[in-house]
């Protein structure tokens, strides 16, 4: 199956679940669950770093769903030395190569600007994947002059919580971003996804495209990724029917 295809269709997609997988069993049990897409890291404690080589090769062969890729090459801010930036662009290549349909990237300036020109550089590289500029823009000092960077950096994707610890917290900034960007750029929305606020948050702020990791309980791994699939889909579907509700004529009164 050629998961590029499906990283092409993303582009333009309305509705859109992106489930956050650390392992094999975690990607299978998100793609079980009715997930749109997988993007692959590990140490999630850290808020996920890039994957090693041999676990991107193991996902991409339990998966039918396109899996998009971290690259962040170490846990901490988002302001990188030219050798990081060398090792960001290895692994977008890698990623491309072992057959990835997407790369998540985000890089700063010291000032908390987006790094347009290194962005601009890793997004050209990552071609043809799908390019997400993640929850590093939540760093930023003015988030709707930087939503204009992303874009001017050739992103296809914002991720962001609307530069809150939460998407409930940001969701008046989400709605913002989501207006201010329009066919420009897709707006994706994650940090804190629950069951419990999926439906009041995208009806709050008509954005259906949304990210989460869906992992809570401890347990046997087994336990773990069973109880996973089954809040994927119940996210998937309670996504989905937000999205046709919203679509539905309304009545005149």
């Amino acid at each position: 199956m050629d998961r590029r295809r499906f990283a092409d269709e993303s582009l333009v997609a309305d509705v859109l679940l992106e489930v956050c997988a650390t392992s094999v069993g975690s990607a299978r049990a998100a793609e079980r669950g009715g997930a749109d897409r997988i993007e692959l890291c590990t140490n999630l404690a850290v808020g996920g770093i890039t994957p090693d080589p041999s676990l991107l090769a193991s996902v991409l062969g339990a998966v039918s769903i396109p899996v998009h890729v971290l690259i962040r090459p170490r846990p901490g801010g988002f302001v990188y030395t030219p050798a990081e930036f060398d090792r960001m662009c290895r692994e977008i290549e890698h990623a491309k190569s072992a057959g990835a349909a997407g790369v998540a990237i985000g890089i700063l300036l010291t000032d908390r600007r987006i790094d347009v020109p290194r962005t601009r550089a890793l997004a050209q590289l990552a071609r043809p994947l799908h390019v997400t500029f993640h929850r590093a823009f939540d760093q930023t000092a003015d988030p709707f002059h930087a939503l204009e960077d992303v874009i001017r950096g050739g992103a296809d994707t914002l991720l962001t919580s609307g530069g809150a610890p939460e998407i409930v917290g940001g969701s008046a900034a989400i709605a913002r971003f989501h207006e201010q960007a329009g066919q420009r750029l897709q707006i994706m929305a994650g940090g804190g996804l629950s069951l419990s606020n999926l439906t009041d948050f995208v009806q709050a702020t008509g954005v259906f495209c949304l990210h989460g990791s869906f992992r809570r309980e401890p347990g046997s791994l087994r336990r773990s990724t069973d109880r996973m699939e089954q809040r994927v889909r119940e996210a998937a579907q309670l996504l989905r029917s937000a999205f046709y509700e919203a679509r539905e004529p309304q009545p005149v009164v």
